[in-house]
C-alpha cells in the first residue's frame, strides 16, 4: 500500500465524489473505483457502504480515512521539514482566487516572488469566492484569496492587504467632471452591479442600505472585467475597488470618482485550511502576501542563502 493510495482514498472521502477525487489525482474514475476495492481487498474490510444512496464510510471506513490523514500529515511533514534542511525552496504552489483579485492584485507578487525562487512553479486558477473556499476545503488547492474573508474553524484567515472601493463611470456620464460624490447624488442612477451572491455585491447592498437608497441594478455580472466594458459604454455606474481600473482611467476609458467624506475598505485575504503542513515555498509566499509591501521579500526570503 503506497502513500499515493492513502492519499487518492481520502480525496474521495472529503469530497464525497469518485469524480471530483479523480480529477484531484490526475486518474480516471474508474482508477478511483479499483483503488477502493484494492484497498477493502488488502486489508478485508467494507470500507463504503454501498446500501446507501449518498457516500457513507462504514466504521471501518472511518478508521482508515483518520488513520490515513494522519500518515499523510506525518509524510508531508517530513517532506517539508527534509526540503528546509536542505534550503530547497522548489515545487508548485496552486492558489485559487476570485477574478479581480487574481488579476490585478496578485501579478506583482507573483512576479517579484518568481524571481527570487524561480524553481518553484505557481498555478492560479480563477474562481467564484464560494469554489475558493471548497477548493481549501477539500484540499484540492494550496491557498485562497478572497475579498470579505468569512470566519471557518477549519480555515487559517490572514489579512492580505485593503482595498477601496470607488465609483467609476464612463467619460461621457453626467457625473463624470465630479472629483467626489456622496451616495444620495448616485441615487436614481443605472447601476451595474455583481451577481447578488458575490461578497463584493454584497458589501455594496449593505452600503445602500445603511444609507436607506434603493439601488436595483440594470445588469448584473459575475466578474469585474465584464462590469467594466458595460460601464465604458455607458449603461450604467457602477462601485468597483479602485485596483481593478488603474489601466481603465490612465487610458480615458473610465472616470474614477471617491465619495466624499467616506471611504468605503474590501479586505483581502489570505486562507488554507488549517493543520495543512506547508512547504517552505508556501510559508516565504505567505510571508510575501502577508507582508506590507514587496520589498519585504528581500528580507523574508534571505534565510536560505545565510
Amino acid at each position: 500500500m503506497h502513500v499515493e493510495n492513502f492519499k487518492i482514498f481520502s480525496d474521495l472521502v472529503e469530497s464525497e465524489s469518485f469524480s471530483r477525487a479523480a480529477k484531484l489525482n490526475g486518474i480516471t474514475q474508474s482508477a478511483v473505483s479499483q483503488q477502493l476495492r484494492a484497498m477493502e481487498k488488502h486489508f478485508n474490510i467494507l470500507i463504503v457502504d454501498r446500501s446507501q444512496k449518498q457516500f457513507r464510510l462504514t466504521r471501518e471506513g472511518q478508521k482508515l480515512y483518520e488513520s490515513a490523514k494522519e500518515m499523510l500529515y506525518l509524510y508531508d511533514k517530513l517532506n517539508s521539514e527534509l526540503q528546509e534542511m536542505k534550503k530547497v525552496i522548489s515545487g508548485t504552489i496552486h492558489i485559487s482566487t476570485v477574478y479581480s483579485i487574481g488579476l490585478h492584485e496578485l501579478p506583482p507578487y507573483v512576479k517579484a516572488f518568481l524571481t527570487k525562487y524561480p524553481e518553484v512553479n505557481i498555478r492560479v486558477e480563477y474562481r467564484r469566492a464560494n469554489n475558493v473556499y471548497e477548493d481549501i476545503l477539500t484540499n484540492s488547492i494550496d491557498l485562497g484569496l478572497v475579498a470579505y474573508p468569512q470566519k471557518h474553524k477549519q480555515l487559517e484567515v490572514l489579512p492580505f492587504h485593503d482595498d477601496i472601493l470607488i465609483l467609476v463611470v464612463s467619460p461621457e456620464h453626467a457625473l463624470a467632471s465630479k472629483k467626489s460624490v456622496t451616495l444620495e447624488e448616485i441615487a436614481g442612477q443605472k447601476f451595474i452591479g455583481f451577481e447578488p451572491d458575490i461578497p463584493t455585491r454584497k458589501a455594496t447592498d449593505q452600503i445602500f442600505r445603511e444609507a436607506n437608497i434603493e439601488m436595483e441594478p440594470v445588469m448584473e455580472f459575475d466578474n469585474v472585467e465584464t462590469v467594466k466594458r458595460a460601464v465604458e459604454i455607458n449603461a450604467g455606474i457602477a462601485i468597483l475597488p479602485q485596483t481593478t481600473v488603474t489601466r481603465e482611467e490612465a487610458q480615458g476609458l473610465l472616470k474614477v470618482i471617491k465619495f466624499r467624506n467616506k471611504t468605503y475598505k474590501r479586505p483581502l485575504a489570505l486562507i488554507h485550511r488549517k493543520g495543512r503542513v506547508l512547504t517552505p515555498a508556501m510559508k516565504k509566499l505567505i510571508d510575501l502576501l502577508t507582508s506590507k509591501d514587496l520589498n519585504s521579500l528581500e528580507n523574508t526570503a534571505d534565510e536560505s542563502e545565510e
